[in-house]
């Protein structure tokens, strides 16, 4: 069974729900996993479902505009967290291993290949996870100018464990995933995590072209697609 886990947003120490990225117009997150928004309750309704870890995006460290981290680390003591708060070096990474499980490096926020590749020579496999992040099917990277292409030769070298594929133009929009984007990195199948857009079809799909786990927030929270299904 393809293994879904579940996605929280952060900002100022409630959990948001948005579209496509545009992070100003988030609003408090409604779940059938908890009765507010608060992070802990979400995660302890998700637990009692059968979630055994979770992913955490703390849009305000992102944004640089505060941080949420005392929040990731009580979220933490419940379920795993697979934390996103926007690494931009090995000094960043460091500092999250404290708070979360697993430490998101971005290419979004990335500062450059070295100090990925300075991370993947300090630190065990099992705690990093690379995001591919995409918009508009080119690869999100502000600080280097690389394509899709090139960013996969990186990840050919690094071999990481865990690839998360991020289609940022279909968060929260349930419109199913990006078949072009699937089929461009298919020969990483086996260490991908499919995020952005998913609803209960795209999943039956995914798990019959032979995708491992997903992240997925809108539909889960709606309560459309179950945990264990």
């Amino acid at each position: 069974m393809i293994k879904k886990i579940p996605v929280i947003d952060l900002k100022q120490h409630q959990a948001v729900s948005g579209k496509s990225g545009m992070r100003d117009t988030y609003k408090p997150l409604q779940t059938v996993f908890a009765p507010s928004s608060n992070p802990v309750e979400i995660a302890q309704g998700l637990k009692l479902n059968g979630a055994s870890e979770m992913y955490i995006a703390d849009l305000d460290l992102i944004e640089s505009q505060g941080h949420n981290i005392t929040d990731i680390k009580m979220v933490n003591s419940i379920l795993p967290v697979i934390f996103d708060g926007g690494v931009k070096n090995m000094e960043g990474f460091e500092f999250f291993l404290d708070y979360a499980y697993k430490i998101i490096i971005p290419t979004e926020t990335l500062e450059s290949i070295d100090e990925m590749r300075k991370i993947f020579a300090k630190y065990p496999k099992e705690r990093i996870v690379v995001s591919v992040d995409v918009k508009n099917n080119e690869l999100l990277a502000k600080n280097f100018d690389m394509d899709l292409a090139e960013f996969k030769e990186i990840l050919k070298e690094l071999d990481p464990n865990d690839i998360i594929l991020l289609d940022i133009s279909g968060v929260g929009t349930e419109k199913g995933y990006n078949k072009e984007l699937l089929d461009e990195f298919a020969e990483f199948k086996e260490k991908l995590i499919i995020a952005g857009g998913l609803n209960k079809n795209s999943i039956g799909e995914l798990e019959s072209l032979g995708i491992k786990k997903v992240l997925i927030g809108t539909s889960l929270h709606s309560g459309e697609v179950k945990i264990l299904d």
